[in-house]
């Protein structure tokens, strides 16, 4: 809990730095960036992660890692790396990009599906969750086969669940009924 308040403190910094520097693009395109190569890589993860690394090494590999990014995110870098914070980059990139999108106006839905969806369905989705809101959103799909077909989404509170799987659930508590 006290790792995502300070993520997201971090996040609040940044965002704002960003905005009075006029680098907001640049700095949302640098923390997508980072939140996917963490994700992607076990290794990065567990440099970040692992005490017995020494700092200055975790930031130089920071450097190596994201060559090409924004003078404010390389300052973030030798920030977190002075506070001994960097085992949370990730949190403070996903915590930068829903501040950004809060910024900006958009929301991200969050689609369960059995299947992933392709790009017909995820326009169809996208023009519902605007029909719903009025905000543009972004989609972020979730494939979970245990729920047979149809779909579940979230779009911040709402949730709208049309899954098979919650339909035999109704369908079992009526008849245990």
């Amino acid at each position: 809990m006290a790792e995502s308040r300070a993520a997201n403190r971090y996040a609040k910094a940044v965002i704002s730095l960003a905005q009075d520097n006029g680098a907001l693009d640049a700095v949302f395109a640098d923390m997508q960036n980072i939140s996917e190569t963490i994700d992607s890589s076990k290794d990065l993860q567990v440099v970040l992660d692992n005490p017995a690394i020494k700092i200055e090494d975790k930031h130089n590999v920071l450097l190596a890692v994201f060559a090409k990014t924004d003078a404010i995110t390389k300052n973030l870098f030798k920030l977190i790396a002075n506070n001994g914070r960097m085992a949370i980059l990730k949190d403070i990139a996903t915590s930068f990009i829903a501040l950004y999108n809060g910024v900006k106006g958009v929301q991200t839905a969050t689609v369960t599906t059995a299947v992933s969806l392709d790009d017909a369905l995820e326009a169809k989705v996208l023009a519902k969750v605007k029909e719903l809101t009025g905000k543009s959103a972004t989609i972020n799909n979730i494939v979970d086969p245990a729920i047979i077909g149809g779909f579940i989404l979230r779009v911040g509170d709402l949730q709208y669940d049309a899954s098979i799987a919650n339909k035999f659930r109704k369908l079992k508590r009526e008849l245990s009924n």
